[in-house]
């Protein structure tokens, strides 16, 4: 065992990784990125991620938020009376939960990402004032199928 996430983990890990950087630069919500972007442009990024990736996450998120006409929301969870998570960590809880969508559902990687993204758990993760997304990754895949947060 190398300890290396399967390839398909980094994928959807760099495709959360844009959307978040592109949410934080135009202070839109991840929902709304996701829908601006599209399945199509999801499927090509998560298929040929491991090129895109040897850019600087910065410059890609740039070229989308031009090629898509992205433009500022009124979203901004970076500013307030807590720590912003590095884009990365955020990533990361994405990733997580998309892959256990997709694995425990059977749904391709793509539509498991829009419907993440595209549900209630999305705004709360993105709320950087709670602490949903400290929460391990069965709490939230187990919240995600219950549609609200579980109780202990």
């Amino acid at each position: 065992m190398t300890g290396r996430e399967p390839k398909l983990d980094n994928d959807i890990f760099f495709v959360c990784s844009l959307i978040e950087h592109i949410g934080r630069t135009t202070k839109n919500r991840r929902a709304d990125v996701v829908s601006a972007l599209g399945k199509d442009v999801l499927a090509r990024y998560l298929e040929l991620a491991d090129i895109y990736h040897c850019e600087p996450v910065e410059n890609t998120a740039a070229d989308l938020i031009e090629k898509h006409s992205i433009i500022n929301g009124g979203f901004d969870n970076t500013t307030g009376d807590f720590n912003v998570p590095a884009v990365f960590d955020i990533a990361k809880v994405y990733k997580r939960l998309i892959v256990s969508v997709a694995a425990n559902s059977g749904a391709r990687p793509v539509d498991a990402l829009i419907d993440v993204y595209g549900s209630w758990i999305s705004d709360k993760i993105s709320d950087y004032g709670c602490s949903m997304f400290y929460e391990s990754p069965e709490y939230l895949y187990l919240s995600y199928l219950e549609g609200e947060p579980i109780k202990d």
